[in-house]
């Protein structure tokens, strides 16, 4: 079929704008007569960092497929914890994976001879619009020097204004922008070297496309976790300039610490990343809703100092704290690790478990304070709260169990904390020395509209009906405490 002919059928199935005559065949250097345009492309504004896949996810959706920048980053490999998007071969990568056929990237021109180099790239990225194939090309963002380099989706180019034609992905209105063919020329080369310059264009010929969905809602892909780096980079170069950080992904926590890489990456790994999976093994359904950010301090001075220059907190603890507001764990790790364990398991409750009341919140979290594994289950063991526990019933009497799971917040975190603290907490570890901890969380969780202060649930667990029976078991719950020993 003549070229004119296939000119006609792509205007009148709307892919090319018929904005000039049907070009004839070009002698050897020269472009094709008549300007050209890919239509009915979506716009998207880029995240952070994320302009060439913004532009990879433009040209899709063209297509039909319902993906996302995200996914085209997660297709790249690029390491999250490096806080930054695709560079041009891992943005190539990505486009490889998905079925693209980018064809070669890079080109180089000889500064010396820069216009001829340049027209003979352009009548190549010109013939490809002509052929319904767009270009994603790397150039500097403005005519600027300290301008960095940004990634642009090519749809046309209007031959009587002698204007380009592209989306923007950093803009909010950046669809079918123009710019100037001459100034578009002088931003496209990048200028490694004095003597020999580069020109990046990856061609978005489609092969056999197999982009995938967006993520499902609520789920962490590593282009979240890699947003969320860039977030805490620009809040620690804001908030504490001159301060260095080690961090790691460890789902679905971010751990930063000021520590040695090597030392933050253990205790990722060893601690984080153990626990989690432990506890969610145990108790918990599903994720917190948010990624948490662990901040691992290594003294009490950084501990301190940084948590008001980051959110403008004086902790009450010289050990560590939950911050649901900031979704944070700010930690003086310098204390030990049973703090973060105890207050990882806050989070998991609050989206597992809203409704759980402050008792069995605290409990379950103080039980980790000190604890290991047994039988391949995190297991809480005996710890320092115990001998004001004993203290305390000694002297008689501490609230019954009624009264303790009755409390508001309020009443818990109260006059009587380190109590209640210890009463929540050894209750927790009798119903798990005798392996109904997990089950009894549970019931409570999934029936708490019932009685949202788990007393009934609590009988059911440790098998009394009435008053008199929650009595009895009370005396005998007294006298197993006063009978461990912590070491």
């Amino acid at each position: 079929m003549n070229p004119h002919r296939l000119r006609i059928i792509a205007i009148l199935f709307g892919c090319l704008a018929p904005l000039g005559p049907a070009p004839g065949p070009a002698a050897a250097g020269e472009e094709a007569a008549g300007p050209v345009l890919i239509k009915d492309v979506p716009h998207v504004r880029q995240k952070p960092d994320f302009c060439g896949e913004a532009c990879a996810e433009m040209w899709l959706r063209r297509l039909g497929h319902a993906t996302d920048q995200d996914h085209v980053f997660d297709r790249s490999g690029v390491d999250p914890v490096l806080g930054r998007g695709c560079r041009t071969p891992e943005l190539k990568t990505a486009l490889d994976r998905i079925g693209f056929r980018t064809g070669d990237v890079w080109f180089k021109v000889e500064a010396a001879r820069a216009a001829e180099g340049l027209e003979a790239q352009w009548a190549r990225l010109l013939a490809d619009l002509r052929d319904r194939v767009p270009s994603i090309v790397c150039m500097r963002y403005a005519d600027q020097p300290e301008t960095t380099e940004h990634f642009r989706l090519v749809l046309g180019y209007d031959r009587a204004n002698d204007e380009v034609v592209y989306h923007e992905p950093a803009e909010d209105r950046g669809a079918y922008m123009r710019m100037k063919r001459e100034l578009f020329l002088k931003l496209w080369p990048l200028k490694y070297s004095e003597k020999e310059w580069t020109l990046v264009r990856l061609r978005l010929e489609p092969g056999k496309i197999e982009a995938g969905a967006a993520a499902p809602a609520g789920t962490f892909t590593s282009a979240d976790y890699c947003q969320e780096f860039l977030r805490l980079n620009r809040l620690v170069r804001e908030k504490l300039p001159g301060q260095g950080f080690a961090g790691l992904v460890q789902p679905p926590f971010v751990v930063l610490g000021n520590e040695d890489a090597a030392t933050v990456r253990e205790r990722a790994r060893g601690t984080v990343r153990w626990a989690a999976e432990k506890l969610k093994a145990d108790y918990f359904r599903k994720d917190p809703a948010e990624i948490i950010v662990v901040w691992l301090f290594k003294d009490k001075d950084s501990y301190e100092k940084c948590a008001a220059a980051l959110f403008g907190d004086k902790p009450s603890t010289p050990f560590g704290y939950y911050s649901q507001t900031n979704s944070a764990l700010v930690m003086n790790i310098a204390t030990g690790g049973g703090t973060l364990v105890h207050e990882m398991v806050h989070p998991f409750v609050h989206s597992d478990f809203p409704e759980c009341p402050a008792w069995l919140n605290e409990g379950l979290g103080s039980l980790y304070e000190q604890c290991g594994e047994k039988d391949g289950r995190i297991w809480g063991y005996t710890n320092w709260r115990l001998p004001g526990l004993q203290k305390a019933i000694g002297a008689g009497p501490i609230p019954t169990f009624r009264e303790l799971t009755a409390t508001t917040s309020a009443e818990f975190y109260g006059k009587d904390k380190g109590t209640n603290y210890a009463q929540a907490r050894y209750l927790c570890y009798w119903l798990q020395e005798q392996g109904k901890l997990a089950g009894f969380y549970k019931e409570f969780r999934d029936n708490a509209a019932k009685d949202p202060s788990g007393y009934t649930f609590l009988m059911k667990a440790v098998g009394e009906k009435d008053e008199e029976g929650m009595k009895a078991f009370q005396k005998k719950w007294e006298e197993f405490v006063l009978g461990l020993k912590f070491r």
